[in-house]
């Protein structure tokens, strides 16, 4: 058996804090998914009766969307943490994942807030291009 850190450069110490802050925002969509997909009570208190009307009658592929963008960000993100070449294919999952999603709400006009839309395609976008660049370092193996 072959020690990884010897066979592959050690990433400097920023790409352990962009991939945990990465793990964090991905856990946070997590969480905002499950509130949405199971209708909390804090998440219903969060929206207003007519945003809710909106999210109850959006499409099925629409929920499995916003599931395969958060899931596939978490697990991608774990794998950077864990220093897996196939974090660039879960990540790039993802950010196609939230194009679409965020595309369609765009589309449609169910986004009030355009700053967080724009936000969070662009990082999606961002940790497609990390991944592949600490790939091309051979930090992830």
């Amino acid at each position: 058996m072959t020690n990884q850190s010897t066979n592959s450069p050690k990433p400097p110490s920023w790409f352990w804090i962009v991939s945990v802050l990465a793990f964090i925002w991905n856990g946070m969509g997590v969480y905002q998914y499950l509130q949405q997909a199971y209708k909390t009570e804090s998440f219903k208190s969060m929206v207003t009766q007519e945003q809710l009307e909106i999210i109850e009658n959006l499409p099925s592929w629409y929920t499995a969307v916003f599931a395969i963008a958060v899931f596939a960000g978490v697990l991608g993100c774990l794998a950077l943490l864990l220093r897996k070449k196939w974090a660039s294919g879960l990540l790039l999952l993802s950010m196609v994942a939230v194009i679409i999603q965020m595309g369609y709400g765009l589309l449609k006009g169910y986004s009030e807030n355009i700053g967080m839309t724009i936000a969070i395609i662009v990082v999606a976008i961002f940790l497609v291009w990390f991944s592949k660049n600490a790939k091309a370092k051979e930090w992830l193996v």
